[in-house]
């Protein structure tokens, strides 16, 4: 008899209520013989995209993108509305996914930076458990050492300058056919969409395109929207043929399949921002037979959450010492609940960008704590080249010479306060800071949650 390892452990959970020693010995030897004997451990594939925001897709609630394979996942598996991520920029987000521990703890803190030495990730726990263990596209990570994948290539070269890579998705097909199906697979699949440059615009609207709240809309800006969503479309035919080729070549049943994305889009208020629309991130888990398909949560969740599931799901008990925690009785329905905050957290991408932030968010509220707001806030977006934004920026503060809300959205943006405070119940979006109006007993207990964790992950106030 074959247990697979989700349900070892219940079965270990229910053992342990039972008092007789004689049937709780003969049962966890039943137990522990059939994991033993296991020969079906699940393949695990972590889709992984690039600068994707959870608002930008039909399944939640978008009706201007398309994306068909998405919504199909989503009517197949289990879709998380708020899953985010811990920073919202490459690097420091990856690490994080990777390593269970946030930014502060893991030393990616920073953009194109390394984790600490002595670092263990995804490769080392997932190895042990008999896993080959496979990153197949972009990577963004640092050190090698720290993160011992099998990597593939996977990738397409531009075609020009204005030209993005692509996933290879031939070559993943290709690969998943070599693959011995007698050894279990975590396979990483990560696309460079829809990260910059964006392709140009296929079959989209401008007219009809919505942007998101706090923009500026000028035809710029509405031809930025579309060419963004293009590159949406084509990462979802990228996922499409990704879900196929699992298909084809492995068991598709026996396959925990997630999709998810860093953080948000390359957009004003988004990426870089530890807004709504920067760190909340589209997560959909799809695992027949395991997880009831077509559900909804409404549980928060962090993508530091996603190791110590796989370590689960593959058999394996998940280090106490990491922030993140397993979703495991969520996946299986025993309980709709995680997490009571999530933290976030930005210090900085480059020379364009320096301005640093953290941030918690509860069950209703969010607190952003910027901590240099005297600097000017400035990102590739204001300071970059066309492909970056710069091209519809301009018509933005362009616009904001005559246009009193235009010039709002540029003073917004570039001026930020040394504290935010939103209710996310009435305002979604953010648009309202709060912070003279909210009673000073609430702040002051969004303040301290704050610091208490800062000081948790090593940070010096």
């Amino acid at each position: 008899m074959i247990i697979s390892r989700i349900d070892s452990r219940f079965l270990r959970m229910q053992v342990r209520k039972i008092r007789w020693p004689l049937i709780v010995s003969v049962v966890v030897l039943c137990i522990h013989s059939a994991v033993a004997d296991e020969t079906n451990l699940p393949n695990i594939v972590l889709f992984l995209s690039d600068d994707h925001g959870a608002a930008d897709a039909g399944c939640y609630g978008n009706p201007h993108v398309r994306t068909p394979h998405l919504d199909r996942l989503a009517a197949e598996g289990l879709r998380f509305e708020r899953a985010y991520c811990a920073s919202p920029s490459c690097t420091p987000s990856r690490s994080a996914l990777y390593t269970g521990l946030m930014p502060a703890r893991n030393g990616a803190h920073p953009n194109h930076t390394p984790v600490h030495a002595g670092t263990e990730s995804l490769p080392h726990y997932l190895s042990k458990l008999g896993y080959r263990v496979v990153l197949f596209g972009k990577s963004h990570i640092a050190p090698r050492e720290a993160f011992p994948f099998e990597y593939v290539e996977g990738r397409i070269p531009p075609a020009g300058p204005d030209q993005g890579s692509a996933l290879d998705t031939e070559a993943l097909d290709r690969f998943l056919a070599s693959h011995d199906p007698q050894q279990p697979l975590c396979l990483i699949v990560s696309s460079w969409s829809p990260h910059i440059p964006w392709p140009e615009n296929d079959r989209y609207n401008p007219a009809q395109v919505e942007l998101p709240p706090g923009s500026v809309d000028t035809p710029e800006t509405r031809t930025a929207r579309t060419r963004y969503y293009t590159d949406v479309s084509l990462l979802d035919t990228r996922l499409g043929k990704t879900l196929d080729a699992v298909a084809r070549h492995g068991d598709a049943d026996n396959t925990l399949f997630i999709y998810t994305s860093d953080h948000g889009a390359q957009w004003p208020f988004a990426k870089w921002n530890l807004y709504e629309a920067g760190t909340r991130v589209p997560l959909i888990v799809r695992w027949p037979n395991s997880v009831k398909a077509g559900r909804t949560s409404k549980a928060m969740v962090s993508l530091v959450d996603l190791l110590p599931t796989f370590i689960e799901v593959a058999g394996g008990e998940p280090p106490s010492e990491i922030d993140g925690r397993s979703l495991a009785p969520l996946l299986q329905g025993e309980t709709d609940s995680h997490r009571k905050e999530i933290f976030t957290t930005h210090t900085g991408d480059g020379r364009m960008n320096r301005s640093p932030m953290r941030a918690i968010r509860t069950d209703r509220y969010k607190y952003i704590l910027n901590l240099d707001p005297e600097r000017k806030y400035e990102t590739h977006i204001s300071r970059g080249v066309a492909r970056d934004g710069r091209d519809y920026w301009e018509s933005w503060l362009a616009a904001a010479e005559n246009n009193p809300a235009a010039k709002q959205a540029v003073d917004v943006y570039e001026k930020r306060p040394a504290e935010e405070f939103y209710d996310l119940a009435h305002d979604p979006h953010e648009q309202r800071n709060l912070a003279t109006e909210l009673p000073e007993s609430l702040k002051a207990g969004l303040r301290q949650k704050l610091t208490v964790w800062r000081a948790g992950q090593g940070e010096t106030p």
